[in-house]
């Protein structure tokens, strides 16, 4: 792994756009890294491997305040994981939420097309549907 690397090379190593590691600096859920005489930022391995985790917590759609906490919770290493736990089961909940109200829009949807006759706009059912 590379030692001491600009914020592009952060950015091509981690796929993480230059802008959005300034946000999350900005924001304090990736620490600043160090200055150069030239004030160049310099990043070392401790930024790229928060930065997958945030990324990582960012695909499972943590939102920012559970990030912050998980972050927070990863400092304390030898501290039980309960509080781990219970942010992913909120964010699993969440998850079903949605997954139950998607599935409840596929089967409309689904219903909707199956009236569909196949004449015109003027008589669509899905038209008609949408209308009401």
């Amino acid at each position: 792994m590379m030692q001491d690397i600009t914020i592009g090379q952060l950015a091509r190593e981690t796929g993480c756009k230059i802008p959005t590691i300034r946000y999350y600096e900005q924001i304090g859920l990736l620490p600043q890294p160090r200055r150069t005489a030239g004030n160049t930022r310099r990043y070392e391995a401790n930024h790229v491997a928060r930065l997958g985790f945030i990324q990582h917590c960012r695909e499972l759609g943590f939102a920012q305040n559970a990030i912050r906490e998980l972050l927070a919770l990863t400092d304390q290493p030898d501290e039980p994981c309960e509080a781990v736990t219970k942010i992913a089961e909120t964010r699993l909940a969440d998850l079903k939420r949605r997954l139950a109200r998607l599935e409840a829009l596929k089967s409309e949807l689904e219903r909707m097309i199956g009236t569909c006759a196949g004449g015109r706009v003027k008589q669509c059912r899905i038209i008609e549907a949408l209308a009401h």
